[in-house]
């Protein structure tokens, strides 16, 4: 053992003479090099004196070797000055003392190898887990693990109703879960072995490279397949090419109607098409996701800190929580009643109120969905059966929209809850699935066909009737640009409109496009082909933007990136199932940590829906983000 060292003279022990302690001194001083010195001396010595065997000297050699290996890596040095510092300290735990300071000495841990298996999320559709090993002081170790459901989840689901054939067969979504097996056991894993986990954005520029070198080689085998399928059409359907020529004269001798018909056929903007997806991308999102949540436990910190620490370096002295978002009635198409306009019936609270005060509509929400059921059981009201959807949330078939809006409003009433004042409604309409391409209407309910203008007159009247209504989302496709402007300067007073399916979401290829006129909220989706740092760079291209984030199929940690991301608003879903419940219960958790360091800021109070007219009319564009998964 080595002896003490530069111990302080008053703790010295006083029974020990001057000479001794001299002498104790002058040996620790030489501990060291100075050990090493006399041994290489007293083996020369020994050389010099005697015959020793050939054993004995490659002995020698090993030993002089030894010492010579920890007195470079100064290990004879910190063995002391832990000693020392123990010591005094006399901790209960000594071996974990020692092994705590030499693991602050150890090096930092790398990545080794990354693993994903086909698992199943909570609605029960394939996803990719991926496990994340690191080499950990010499050894490889798990660190933690990240799901993802494919890209059948979220927005790619909207390419249904306009193609009929996006990612609708259980088949397709297997091959892309198999294809991002393969990408992160033959491409992924070696290609991050040995990465740091902390650095996300040097993690995550390999994982975009690649992701684009795949995008670009399966965009020219594409373009390979359709020239090929092009040029075979040409020769086939050469002929018919003529037919269109008289169709101008039959419209041209048809009556008023069909004048007007054909009219509002042409006006109809065609949808767009739905963007490609890269079998395998799934691989790139759950990789980032898996890594960023390993490096999280490293630094012994919160996802939400890491992810902070990403999006800004520099420590922040003050954080601020998303507004929840609840998800209470649900009668849109997959309902059993006519009515498929109100997709999503959603309570948010006002984002003037305090963090506590916002979180308490959590409570609120549970206490007016048992409210509801409890009045529709009263057969006051003509519903079909109540249901839960995947979210949670109760899903009632009605034929009117203001059956729905008129439940939710007694119901609050019973409860005595704000409606109108600090609680408000947000309607999700998904116009985009309403379309129906063959009449150029939407079809607001089953067998009534809406066309835009009378769906523009047709919300002007629900947010007259129902003031509490300030928020609609998607009330139009984002193709109707007209429309969109329409209704914006007729009910822009009173109520914001924000774009979901209508958010144009672009490619880290492409460039950023516009959003519909009068748009005044944004909805991001976390994308299964998204990393960490896309979903950043997605939220800050919103220059003028406040934030949301929308929580889809998966864990909790989409909160975690809700509040280390910086947006205002989260949209969880219904108030049923552990995996929603989950997401609630960290925001909560989350809240208290911020609370207790003293860092809780509270958001500065938004400017009244009354003056957004002007801010309309002055096209300043958007003022707020939606993340969702």
């Amino acid at each position: 053992m080595y002896p003490l060292r530069n111990l302080p003279s008053n703790r010295r022990s006083s029974t020990k003479p001057a000479r001794t302690l001299t002498r104790q001194r002058r040996t620790v001083n030489k501990c060291g090099s100075s050990t090493i010195n006399q041994t290489n001396m007293s083996y020369k010595a020994f050389l010099s004196h005697s015959k020793v065997s050939k054993e004995d000297q490659e002995f020698y050699d090993l030993k002089n070797k030894a010492a010579e290996y920890y007195r470079s890596n100064g290990v004879p040095q910190k063995i002391e000055n832990v000693l020392n510092e123990m010591f005094w300290q006399k901790p209960d735990d000594i071996y974990g003392y020692l092994a705590n300071y030499f693991s602050r000495l150890s090096d930092t841990p790398v990545i080794s190898k990354i693993i994903g298996r086909e698992v199943f999320d909570g609605r029960g559709l394939t996803a990719i887990q991926t496990q994340v090993y690191c080499i950990i002081r010499n050894e490889e170790k798990v660190v933690c693990s990240a799901m993802m459901s494919g890209p059948s989840d979220g927005l790619e689901e909207d390419g249904v109703a306009e193609s009929g054939e996006e990612f609708t067969n259980s088949n397709q979504q297997r091959l892309s879960i198999t294809a991002a097996l393969k990408w992160i056991r033959e491409h992924l894993s070696p290609m991050l072995q040995g990465f740091n986990p902390t650095d996300q954005t040097s993690v995550d520029k390999l994982l975009s490279d690649f992701f684009m070198a795949c995008y670009l080689e399966h965009k020219d085998s594409l373009n390979i397949d359709k020239e090929d399928e092009l040029r075979i059409e040409s020769v086939s359907e050469a002929p018919p090419q003529a037919t269109p020529i008289p169709a101008p004269t039959k419209d041209k001798k048809g009556s008023d109607k069909g004048k007007k018909g054909n009219s509002t056929e042409k006006l109809l903007p065609p949808a767009e098409t739905p963007l490609p997806q890269l079998p395998g991308a799934t691989a790139v999102g759950v990789v980032s996701l898996a890594v960023a949540k390993t490096a999280a436990i490293l630094l012994g910190e919160p996802l939400y800190r890491h992810i902070t620490s990403v999006r800004v370096p520099q420590a922040q002295s003050e954080m601020h929580l998303p507004v929840p978002m609840i998800t209470i009635l649900s009668c849109g198409k997959n309902s059993v009643g006519k009515l498929n306009l109100l997709e999503e019936v959603i309570l948010m609270p006002s984002s003037s109120q305090r963090v506590r005060e916002a979180l308490q509509v959590i409570g609120m929400g549970f206490e007016l969905q048992c409210e509801m059921k409890r009045v529709l059981n009263g057969s006051a009201y003509k519903a079909g059966p109540i249901c839960l959807t995947e979210d949670g949330a109760l899903q009632v078939g009605f034929e009117r929209p203001e059956q729905a809006l008129d439940l939710i409003t007694e119901a609050c009433a019973n409860l005595a809850l704000p409606l109108g004042s600090d609680l408000r409604l947000a309607i999700n309409c998904a116009a985009h699935s309403l379309m129906d391409y063959s009449r150029g209407k939407y079809e607001v309910m089953s067998g009534c066909h809406k066309s835009h203008d009378e769906l523009v007159d047709m919300y002007e009247g629900l947010i007259n009737k129902y003031p509490a209504i300030t928020f609609l989302i998607d009330p139009f496709r984002k193709e109707d640009v007209d429309q969109w402007d329409r209704l914006a300067s007729v009910i822009g007073q009173s109520c914001c409109l924000i774009a979901d399916a209508a958010s144009n979401f672009c490619p880290r290829w492409s460039e950023v496009k516009p959003l519909p006129p009068g748009v005044t909220r944004v909805i991001i989706r976390h994308h299964s082909d998204m990393t960490i740092s896309d979903l950043i760079r997605s939220i800050a291209e919103q220059k003028d933007a406040e934030t949301m984030l929308a929580a889809g199929s998966g864990d909790a940690s989409i909160v975690d990136l809700a509040v280390g991301s910086g947006v205002s608003f989260l949209k969880l879903g219904g108030l049923r199932g552990g995996e929603g419940m989950d997401k609630y219960n960290r925001l909560l958790a989350i809240e208290e940590e911020l609370e207790q360091e003293g860092i809780l800021g509270a958001r500065e109070k938004k400017q009244p829906l009354s003056d957004l007219s002007e801010t309309l009319n002055s096209g300043s564009g958007c003022d707020s983000v939606t993340i969702s998964t």
